[in-house]
């Protein structure tokens, strides 16, 4: 098979996981005249309705993802959870993008923390630890309130718990299961931002405008772009997540997600090394999706311009709006500017991301002030 960089439509390109990320890298790759070919658990999972392709198994049964890799011109994720080792063993037989390398930094949080003080990049204090007294001492540290994240697999929330005082630490640690964990001092911010971007196999980056979030029960809620923000408060989120892609050799599509403080300060919260939920207004609003161009990224293509278009909101749906049934989607496709995203998920469950709708104002006060009327009425 011709591996040979930029790699043309009709080459194939292997997803592992089958998520609505891979769905949205799948409808964009199809679109540019690629083909897809998808691990996943379920065949019918949201990339393999748009797959030329599925093998079905996990993402941690390394046969399973070789099977991929032997079908493939180049191999991509749509999650950061496939095991890095499993990456190390296909990578001989199909190139992987991102490398494994990255993955291996960003799956383990304190590795990933031990990067950014490495980088001199500013995050919470933090420290780990593995049993109750190390705990104990590094609270003594940090203080209280803070945060113990489990050091893997911790997404959306899970596998986290908020400390309000010392001594009830300990018990919080063991409700989530006592794993090997972290814990972060307690960051009182003004908001969220998260910087979209793609970095190519030559280095070339580009950067999407900066996204502002809002989260519910610690799933995101709500995404505006372009976010308010100074010239020089931009550029500096800019710096610190175009210093990231760079150390970390990364090629395809990153977010980096960080706090402002109220004084305007940043800090690192978490790196995605992949496509984003708060990138989701860029598939519709930017001249070129962060779906396309993370095709283009790991192909080695050029990158596409990055330029939005018109102001946006993306509130996700969530499957509690399924709890009486089918939403009333007519509230939403009777709206000129609202553009609705299924995911093709076969059974809503509660906190389930399902679908987004994306608002396409330039006046994005007015949108985001428009999410909980538009929310109510899917549910009337």
């Amino acid at each position: 098979m011709n591996r040979a960089l930029p790699l043309s439509p009709g080459a194939t390109i292997g997803v592992l996981g089958g998520g609505q990320l891979g769905r949205m890298i799948a409808m964009e790759a199809r679109r540019m005249g690629y083909r897809i070919c998808v691990l996943d658990r379920d065949a019918r999972c949201p990339t393999g309705q748009f797959a030329d392709d599925v093998v079905v198994g996990t993402l941690d049964d390394l046969e399973s993802a070789r099977c991929v890799a032997e079908r493939s011109a180049v191999v991509t994720l749509d999650t950061e959870h496939v095991p890095a080792e499993v990456l190390t063993a296909i990578s001989a037989v199909a190139p992987v993008r991102p490398g494994p390398s990255v993955l291996a930094t960003i799956q383990d949080r304190a590795v990933q923390k031990q990067f950014l003080d490495r980088l001199g990049l500013p995050q919470a204090a933090w420290a780990t630890f593995t049993d109750d007294a190390e705990l104990a001492a590094a609270l003594g540290r940090i203080g209280a309130p803070a945060i113990i994240k489990a050091r893997r697999a911790g997404y959306d929330g899970k596998g986290q718990a908020r400390v309000e005082h010392a001594d009830g630490a300990a018990a919080a640690w063991h409700h989530i299961g006592s794993p090997p964990a972290t814990v972060e001092a307690l960051v009182r911010f003004a908001r969220e931002i998260s910087v979209v971007l793609a970095r190519g196999v030559d280095g070339q980056i580009a950067i999407y405008p900066i996204a502002e979030n809002v989260h519910r029960r610690h799933v995101l809620h709500t995404t505006r772009a372009p976010a308010p923000m100074a010239p020089a408060q931009r550029a500096n989120a800019e710096r610190i997540a175009t210093t990231i892609a760079a150390a970390l050799d990364h090629v395809g599509v990153m977010a980096v997600e960080m706090f402002e403080l109220p004084d305007g300060a940043l800090l690192v919260n978490e790196i995605a090394p992949r496509t984003h939920n708060s990138g989701h207004y860029t598939f519709g609003a930017c001249a070129t999706s962060q779906f396309e161009q993370h095709v283009r990224a790991v192909c080695g293509l050029p990158l596409g311009d990055p330029r939005q278009l018109t102001g946006a909101v993306m509130v996700n749906l969530i499957g509690d709006l399924w709890s009486d049934g089918e939403p009333r989607w007519q509230h939403v496709l009777a709206r000129p500017h609202a553009r609705l995203h299924l995911y093709g998920k076969l059974s809503p469950a509660r906190g389930r991301k399902l679908g987004h709708v994306l608002l396409l104002d330039d006046d994005t006060d007015r949108a985001l002030a428009s999410v909980d009327e538009l929310l109510a009425a899917l549910q009337s």
